[in-house]
């Protein structure tokens, strides 16, 4: 048997029997050496190291730490206010704030999960409280999340810049614009649910009150400017940037007097335990990537594709539902691991712009964040609200829709990622 068939056959298995995807990816790589490779078991030790061996792998934990930072100095309540505040008066209310607050605190943790029980803890309990049911306010709160890896800065951005060796300033602008697409989408889709369901909208406030909380959340929003204005001017390098965003969070709370030793403490545990999980399936998805590259999947996998379309427009069809498909059982950031090493020559051979492809795949595997069996931001969300997942199927089925032709959209436009970066960069 091929090795990567034992490889991926071992690897399906081990999910199926409710083995977490870092173990499963570790465990099947392990497997596989074992019944198909002559080589040592010293190899999986060897390529956890050169994993982890790389200056720009080192932003993942110290933006990890800034979000928790940041988020333990009470922004979330000052962005939800904002938020609230700027468009509150839209059919929806809350929920229109509550992805704004989300395209807002992007900028400060780049993660999805953080946004979802940073904003979630607080969001949901609040739209239960105005009536909003709760299935909605899950979807809503779960599918928002998503855009904290599209814009700036972004964690997948940043591993995928380290894997395909791209720049990592021009895959932070490029999710701006992509990003804000998501949001303005979730937007319009939100504004017909909340209509049809008749949910109610907030009080128009008025321009002192939302100047007031502008300034309240001033500190908070210069965070992402510091950050990707210092990366694009080369003040500091993407990794240098993690350092200071945790050196202003730390400043921003304590100016503020509401970052305790006690929250600070636990702002470091979360960090560290988040941290951990993460880099467990980096390094687990590192080596199983590694074996399909030696067995030169990647190139089989490119001439099937061949075979099958020259057309661009067909095979960017095909890898987004390949993508969709891994995305329901792999996390995202295990599918980057795994996947870009396969389909970055792909995209290559077929004309695709580093950029557009490296953006156009990223929001593609988000949509996994919201998609069962796996579906880590619909999990959370669920537990925060103490709901059935089962429960949310109904209502998260337009902004599955809504998500998937935005996707295409960014795949088939490719300006949508490049166009602010080659204004920048030329």
């Amino acid at each position: 048997m091929p090795v990567s068939a034992i490889l991926l056959i071992s690897f399906f298995a081990l999910l199926i029997f409710n083995v977490p995807v870092g173990y499963s990816l570790g465990c099947s790589a392990l497997i596989t050496i074992l019944l198909a490779m002559d080589l040592p078991m010293e190899i999986i030790v060897q390529r956890f190291f050169v994993t982890f061996d790389s200056f720009t792998m080192m932003a993942i934990p110290l933006f990890m730490l800034a979000g928790s930072l940041m988020n333990g100095s009470g922004i979330s309540e000052r962005i939800i206010t904002l938020a609230d505040r700027g468009v509150g008066h839209i059919r929806g209310g809350l929920a229109q704030g509550n992805i704004l607050a989300s395209m807002l605190f992007a900028g400060i943790s780049g993660s999805a999960a953080a946004d979802a029980s940073g904003l979630g803890s607080v969001l949901i309990p609040a739209m239960r409280k105005r009536g909003y049911d709760d299935d909605f306010s899950v979807v809503v709160t779960a599918a928002s999340s998503t855009i904290g890896p599209i814009i700036p800065p972004s964690i997948m951005f940043i591993l995928f810049a380290s894997i395909a060796s791209l720049s990592v300033g021009q895959l932070f602008i490029a999710g701006l614009l992509p990003g804000i697409i998501v949001g303005l989408s979730q937007m319009i889709t939100t504004y017909f649910i909340a209509k049809k369901r008749n949910y109610p909208v907030s009080e128009r406030t008025t321009i002192s009150k939302f100047c007031a909380a502008l300034v309240n959340t001033l500190d908070a929003l210069v965070m992402p400017v510091i950050i990707v204005g210092g990366v694009l001017t080369g003040i500091f390098t993407a990794t240098e940037s993690g350092a200071v965003a945790v050196l202003y969070a730390l400043a921003v709370g304590i100016i503020r007097k509401e970052l305790t030793f006690k929250k600070f403490w636990a702002a470091v545990y979360d960090a560290a335990i988040t941290t951990g999980s993460m880099m467990l399936i980096i390094a687990s998805a590192s080596v199983f990537s590694w074996i399909l590259t030696i067995d030169q999947f990647p190139i089989r996998v490119v001439n099937f594709m061949l075979s099958i379309s020259t057309d661009k427009a067909v095979v960017t069809v095909l890898i987004l539902v390949l993508l969709l498909i891994v995305g329901m059982f792999i996390d995202g950031t295990s599918a980057l691991i795994i996947l870009v090493p396969i389909l970055f020559p792909l995209a290559a051979s077929y004309g695709f712009d580093p950029i557009h492809f490296g953006t156009f795949m990223v929001v593609s595997l988000l949509i996994g964040g919201i998609t069962p069996p796996v579906g880590i931001l619909l999990y959370i969300c669920c537990g925060i609200a103490k709901i059935e997942v089962k429960d949310t199927f109904r209502m998260l089925t337009p902004y599955l829709i809504t998500y998937i032709i935005v996707a295409l959209l960014i795949g088939f436009v490719p300006q949508f990622s490049t166009l602010i970066p080659n204004l920048i960069y030329g």
